[in-house]
């Protein structure tokens, strides 16, 4: 009896492992997509949650999620938003068909929870994201159910910006931002629209951060932000949608429009413009030396350093300063050759520097900077020299090391264009009087003058500016050796020929602009990439582009309030957002030899809809993916219309079979 009874344990046991077995393999075998078939558009369903949608009096950190299938989730550290933010992020895994979310801090008591999975939810077959879904519970007897919405655009181009906070703070006081943690948060997707959801009842400030390290407060100047000038008040309202069936999506033959009650939170329209301030921490950020030039690079603009010399007179005129427009880079030509020759130079050198408090103070620092470019050996230098009187003797020509220098002319040439030229090494004396210009009259090349205009920040740049006249035939000539290099190198002999191109070559474009008041404006004409390629001030209300190669553009418009030209980022410190940007909503078609203008119908510049403004042609930041998706779902679901269709069709013929032979007939 003992015996057998040891025998059936050994059974079961072997039974029951079995079991497990086949029981796997049958899984793993049902997470492959089967072959044939339709593809699957729908996405997985929620059977069971643990603890129920909206429970309260909640104890616990730990949710469960059970699906109709298998689920995987897609970065849950960047996709699953968890408000309030938490400080340690939660431990989310899905196996099969259930998800848990185990929540590491500590549950704070009287407070809504809410999990929003965003489209991190996928099915395991065919990858069909789980939408904008939400989870919320909470630790009291109520649980929060406001909504605020709202899209998130940068504010130099309006484009969506993606994965940034958009936080709120009870606390009204504006240094709430830079020192205390978000109340509650959401995050944009990729159309630069979020939702913060289980907001109760009050007043909030409302602010957006790009916020990598997950402090959820403005500690790090440099980091991208937006601030709503105005305070919210979340409420809600009864509404009605209308949602449109079709018949046939392709033709929009429209089936029937169903009117749908729901509850609409507001504000649901929010539009914030995040922008980077001006500030950067400012630091020396290296220094290099070669025998001619020293190389100062900064970590940010700055304002302009002192640099004494301390190994050599620093009284006489020894460099070429060339630099950017915000100080970031300084080169220093070394003009005197004794200089040049001489392994280690010693600077003082005075400069801002941002210190640990973010206050930028002066620094005052020694700078050894020593060639360590490799010199020829006494044995090269002879070799060299033996080859050279070698090559002599022998009447061979000399290799001669010219001044390089770049100039963007070609044949065919643009009357809006100024020809640029760009030398390897800063250069000696009026180069005006070096560069001749002619114009051929007839057949005989004829002088013209010209502008000639050195770079204002490099040295070795300048431009020559001339009226071109439609069709004209230009010569641009330089004789050898007539441009020297402060070191002595001299320009090889340089000449080109070239024709501006005619006016039934270009297009003219007026643009008409409404609703900007007096504010002083500028407008850019983008090309299909959102580049800019001209700008011109408003004047009187209208902007003229003359000569513009056909093709389709594109234009913004920038309010420049302090009227200096360029376009102004925001300083939360003091209040200020970036100066406003507005889209042209359509395109202009420029062809050749034709006049344009919108004079019939203005350009009405319209701050409150900047949100729709970004023609989607130019928008970088498009959500194909969905798109794609949506339409697939649309293509099926008509396909399936269609299918009905035939099937009642076929009833009709069986039931009526006189309607059948007439349809034969």
């Amino acid at each position: 009896m003992k015996q057998m009874m040891q025998f059936l344990k050994k059974y079961t046991i072997l039974s029951l492992v079995l079991g497990i077995i086949i029981a796997s393999l049958v899984a793993c075998a049902n997470m492959s997509t089967p072959e044939g078939g339709e593809m699957d558009f729908d996405p997985p369903k929620i059977v069971k949650t643990t603890p129920n949608f909206n429970a309260t009096n909640v104890e616990k950190g730990k949710i469960v999620f059970e699906f109709d299938e298998n689920v995987t989730l897609e970065k849950p550290s960047e996709n699953v938003i968890i408000t309030p933010p938490q400080k340690t992020f939660p431990v989310i895994q899905s196996v099969n068909r259930r998800l848990t979310v185990e929540l590491k801090d500590t549950l704070l008591e009287n407070t809504t929870y809410t999990i929003d999975f965003t489209s991190a939810i996928k099915d395991n077959n065919e990858g069909n994201p789980l939408e904008n879904f939400s989870f919320s519970f909470s630790t009291g007897d109520v649980v929060d159910s406001m909504v605020i919405s709202g899209k998130v655009l940068t504010a130099d181009n309006l484009e969506p910006v993606k994965g940034i906070y958009v936080g709120l703070h009870s606390n009204l006081d504006d240094t709430a931002f830079t020192k205390i943690r978000f109340d509650r948060i959401g995050k944009t997707g990729e159309t630069g629209d979020f939702a913060i959801r289980g907001v109760a009842p009050g007043t909030y400030r409302l602010y957006a951060l790009d916020d990598p390290s997950r402090e959820y407060m403005y500690t790090n100047p440099s980091n991208a932000i937006a601030f709503f000038e105005t305070q919210i008040e979340p409420s809600s309202m009864r509404d009605m949608r209308y949602d449109t069936l079709y018949v046939d999506t392709s033709k929009l033959v429209i089936d029937t429009i169903k009117a749908i009650e729901y509850t609409r939170f507001l504000p649901d329209n929010i539009v914030m413009r995040s922008f980077k301030s001006a500030f950067g921490r400012q630091y020396l950020q290296k220094y290099e030396r070669t025998p001619n030039k020293i190389s100062l690079f900064f970590g940010s603009p700055t304002e302009m350093p002192v640099l004494e010399p301390l190994s050599f007179d620093g009284d006489k005129d020894w460099y070429v300063l060339e630099k950017t427009a915000k100080n970031d880079t300084l080169i220093y030509w070394i003009k005197d050759q004794e200089l040049v020759k001489t392994d280690t130079l010693t600077f003082k050198i005075t400069y801002p520097r941002t210190d640990s408090l973010n206050q930028v103070v002066p620094y005052t620092d020694t700078l050894k900077l020593i060639d360590r470019t490799r010199k020829k050996t006494e044995k090269e230098l002879q070799k060299e020299k033996e080859q050279q009187e070698k090559d002599l003797r022998e009447g061979k020509t000399p290799k001669i090391t010219f001044l390089n220098m770049k100039c963007d002319l070609n044949a065919s040439w643009d009357t809006f264009k100024d020809i640029l030229l760009e030398f390897d090494e800063p250069v000696e004396g009026d180069l005006k009087s070096k560069i001749k210009l002619q114009q051929k009259v007839d057949t005989i090349y004829s002088d013209v003058d010209y502008q000639f205009v050195p770079d204002s920040l490099n040295g070795r740049k300048y431009s020559l500016r001339h009226k071109w006249v439609y069709g004209g035939e230009y010569r641009m000539e330089i004789d050898s050796a007539r441009v020297y290099s402060i070191y002595g190198l001299w320009n090889n002999k340089y000449k080109q020929d070239f024709k501006v191109k005619a006016e039934d070559q270009y297009g003219q474009l007026a643009v008409m602009v409404a609703g900007i008041d007096s504010i002083p404006a500028f407008i850019e004409l983008l090309d299909k990439s959102d580049k800019p390629i001209r700008k011109s001030r408003v004047k009187d209300n209208v902007v003229v582009f003359r000569d513009l190669p056909p093709g389709t553009y594109y234009a913004r418009i920038i309010l420049d309030e302090n009227n200096n030209g360029v376009w102004d980022t925001g300083d939360f410190y003091t209040g200020r957002q970036p100066e406003m940007v507005c889209y042209y909503p359509g395109s202009f078609e420029i062809k050749a030899f034709w006049a344009i203008d919108n004079e019939s119908e203005p350009w009405v510049v319209d701050v409150s809809t900047i949100a729709k403004q970004k023609p989607m042609e130019i928008t970088k930041q498009k959500p194909e993916e969905r798109e794609a998706r949506k339409k697939k779902m649309q293509e099926r679901e008509q396909k399936e219309r269609d299918r009905k269709t035939e099937e009642q069709n076929r009833v009709r013929e069986m039931e009526n079979p006189q309607l059948q032979g007439s349809q034969r007939r």
